[in-house]
């Protein structure tokens, strides 16, 4: 399972995330998302730990929970949405002049 954290401070670190989930188990991996633009922060993050039971620890924990400023979103992430709509490819047609 993979935790989503959202409303992040644009200033969190990747050390900083590891360092508040380690107090609820050992973190497998932090993933901070990034504009492809402007290379800043995206105000969220992901995070994967070493056991679910500790992953459904922290979400209770930390959802909600104030940090840097701001009010966390902590929940689990949703499998990524294809943003291709497949069921319409091949359905358009040239108009023909």
């Amino acid at each position: 399972m993979t935790i989503y954290v959202g409303n992040l401070s644009y200033h969190a670190t990747e050390a900083d995330l590891k360092a508040v989930f380690a107090d609820y188990g050992e973190v497998k991996r932090v993933i901070l998302p990034t504009d492809r633009e402007t290379g800043r922060m995206r105000g969220f993050a992901f995070v994967e730990m070493m056991e679910d039971a500790k992953e459904d620890y922290a979400i209770t924990e930390l959802d909600g929970a104030e940090w840097m400023g701001r009010q966390l979103r902590v929940n689990k992430a949703k499998p990524r949405e294809d943003k291709r709509d497949d069921s319409r490819r091949g359905s358009w047609s040239k108009k023909e002049y």
